[in-house]
């Protein structure tokens, strides 16, 4: 369950608390008991000793003294992996509400404990057939601060919400989410927020000549899609819009280049991209950002079926590139071409896609970072790695040496969708770039996006990669 995160005037008598200081002198002794006074003394003095925990069986008492000086992206990081280790003590004591007390006058700090807290309460129950025992109990998260506002509060929320949406969708299997489904979903998002949401079916596609798209659903017996939302508020500060692109492979099986079964267990997570700009969109309306903001998914499913197009085959993009398939199981770039190739129709200020493109990006970052490349976008592009630090997405930026691009030239088409063994993310990328004429910022989040089991608030399964980062950078350019 997603706890609501609110401003409240006082705490009340006897619930838990989580108590923000500065020094052990801000410890307010009215709420401790005299041993409890002495305890508290006696582990803050202890060396990096910052956080106390007091069990009063009926409730449970935090201490958190915070660092001196200015927040910084690795305190506020600290401190939401804070908040989610009270969950369990939290949970399994079947607490429903805890208190926030911004003793120490330290906004980000409190907010930065709520966060872990709301992020890391979620769990994918819906085939759980004891779901209810399961559930954790925590459902309200008040904060008591005079620095704390609540357009803070009110975004949170949102946003929290948004990584919730997010992480289910991709948790949900393939046999109730196809390219269908999820499109429906996302206009689901698009109800509740103000965003205004087009679905393009297969005869669309095919008017359109997403070559791509078409290549890769032509194993399927489910249809593909191509879902465009858009938020326009009365007065955007942005004359173009920021697009967001994200890979929709609602399963991938590799088509006739099948993966190893190990390998296939988890790629119902290969629409992480998709769910992520839905999500991020949807946070950013409900927050009401003056920002023209455009998300387009390309869907389908990737089955080596009868008619699946094989290693060998040529097909022709929606720009009309001549593709020769190498490999069907790097078919994320062949879709994501097509939506690149569309957004140029939007003239935009900034186009970002975010895919789980490839494993060599994981191989290389392991489950810690974003691999990033870009072109025509440095300054945007260092806007987008500092909103990743500050919400602990992490950016490693990759080069996108013309070199590169040798590798993916074909004897007999324009390009090949693969460059070989070697430098495999960096080649995806190079791919994409051939597609795009805009500032471009391209994200594999192949490695963050989905967790085999759980690190901090970071829960098993999907975890919603993307959603934070892209609006802490909607954020930050409303503000520029």
């Amino acid at each position: 369950m997603l706890p609501a995160i609110s401003l409240i005037k006082r705490a009340t008598a006897g619930e838990t608390l989580v108590l923000v200081i500065n020094t052990i002198n801000d410890i307010p002794r009215e709420l401790f008991t005299g041993p409890e006074l002495t305890f508290l003394r006696k582990r803050l003095k202890e060396k990096d000793k910052n956080i106390v925990t007091i069990n009063r069986l009926d409730n449970w008492l935090f201490v958190v003294r915070v660092e001196k000086g200015k927040s910084t992206p690795r305190k506020i990081e600290k401190l939401r992996k804070a908040g989610d280790g009270f969950l369990p003590m939290l949970n399994d004591s079947k607490i429903e509400s805890v208190t926030l007390l911004d003793i120490a006058a330290k906004p980000a700090e409190t907010l930065a404990i709520a966060e872990g807290m709301a992020l890391g309460n979620y769990k994918f129950l819906k085939y759980v057939k004891e779901a209810s025992t399961k559930e954790p109990s925590l459902k309200a998260i008040g904060i008591v601060s005079k620095h704390v506002k609540n357009e803070q509060v009110e975004r949170m929320n949102f946003l929290c919400d948004a990584v919730y949406r997010c992480r289910s969708l991709v948790n949900e299997p393939v046999l109730s989410l196809n390219a269908e489904k999820m499109a429906q979903e996302f206009e689901q998002l698009g109800a509740e927020s103000g965003v205004k949401v087009e679905v393009m079916n297969k005869n669309r596609i095919e008017a359109l000549r997403m070559g791509g798209l078409l290549a890769v659903n032509r194993g399927s017996i489910d249809p593909p899609t191509f879902t465009i939302m858009e938020y326009k508020p009365e007065k955007p500060v942005n004359k173009k819009p920021l697009v967001f692109v994200g890979k929709g492979v609602v399963y991938d099986t590799g088509g006739l280049s099948l993966k190893p079964s190990a390998s296939m267990d988890t790629m119902k997570c290969d629409m992480a991209g998709a769910a992520a700009v839905a999500a991020a969109l949807f946070a950013i309306a409900k927050s009401k950002l003056p920002l023209h903001v455009v998300a387009l998914v390309p869907a389908t499913d990737n089955r080596p079926d009868g008619n699946a197009t094989t290693p060998g085959d040529i097909i022709s993009m929606m720009d009309g590139t001549t593709v020769e398939v190498m490999n069907t199981d790097a078919e994320g770039r062949l879709i994501l071409a097509d939506a690149l190739t569309y957004a140029k129709n939007y003239d935009p200020m900034l186009v970002i896609d975010l895919a789980t493109l490839t494993g060599a990006a994981m191989a290389a970052l392991g489950t810690f970072g974003i691999a990033g490349m870009h072109a025509k976008a440095g300054k945007q592009f260092e806007m987008l790695r500092e909103a990743g630090t500050a919400v602990h997405e992490r950016i490693a930026e990759f080069p996108m040496w013309d070199d590169y691009g040798e590798l993916i030239k074909s004897e007999i088409a324009d390009l090949k969708n693969v460059g070989g063994r070697y430098a495999g993310t960096i080649t995806a990328a190079k791919f994409l770039q051939h597609f795009t004429d805009y500032p471009w910022i391209h994200l594999d989040i192949a490695g963050p996006s989905f967790l085999e089991k759980k690190e901090a608030y970071r829960t098993a399964g999907g975890t919603a990669t993307g959603v934070r980062l892209l609006f802490k950078m909607a954020e930050l350019i409303s503000k520029a």
